[in-house]
């Protein structure tokens, strides 16, 4: 089962600095990061100026990694959607991506698939906060990286209010990945609970 925010806070002690801090993510050094220290104050950095968008991996379906690589990670499917789990562990309890099946952006499902994400969302989001131990699971879709419709699943530790809000996103790549064995019964658990519903758990090695 999910750490309590005691083992969390614990383990996270354990391999920070003396001033309790941990190192900055990989994150901070990306173009979109709007923040940076001037004078020794926190800032917004200045807006760039426009740019014509930059294409998506995947776009037009072309050179797509969700399709080539379709079984990557994969803990739950149906014929249409699958839910697989990051290539590696990270800072959240779970972090989980729903993928349609076939190559589509968001505004691309038809009222049914448009039906079965927000019945599928529902359903994640309940089997996820249902974990001992997790208190909130954030959803959200961006979808600037790549066009394959990807939705993130990010569940929050109860009792860590640094980690609450908006900024889990950000926790999740600041703190150290919890115990393989409890990430991976918590992968199992969120499979077959959804599979109860429909479609059907996947067996992982990895």
């Amino acid at each position: 089962m999910a750490e309590s925010a005691e083992q969390v806070h614990a383990r996270v002690m354990a391999v920070a600095d003396e001033r309790g801090r941990l190192p900055l993510p990989s994150v901070a050094q990306w173009d979109v990061f709007p923040w940076e220290v001037v004078d020794g104050v926190l800032a917004a950095k200045p807006l760039a100026a426009p740019r014509p968008e930059e294409p998506r991996e995947g776009a037009g379906g072309v050179d797509c990694g969700a399709c080539a690589d379709a079984g990557r990670g994969v803990i739950w499917a149906n014929d249409r959607w699958r839910l697989r789990h990051l290539s590696e562990r990270s800072g959240l309890p779970l972090v989980l991506i729903l993928e349609s099946a076939e190559h589509l952006d968001l505004p691309d499902l038809d009222d049914t698939l448009a039906a079965e994400y927000g019945v599928l969302a529902v359903r994640i989001a309940r089997v996820v906060e249902d974990l001992p131990h997790v208190a909130r699971c954030h959803v959200q879709r961006i979808g600037d990286g790549a066009e394959h419709l990807h939705i993130w699943f990010m569940a929050r530790t109860a009792d860590l209010p640094s980690i609450r809000g908006s900024f889990a996103v950000d926790w999740d790549d600041i703190l150290p990945p919890g115990p393989e064995d409890v990430w991976r019964a918590d992968l199992a658990t969120v499979a077959q609970r959804l599979a109860s519903y429909d479609g059907r758990a996947v067996a992982r090695d990895a």
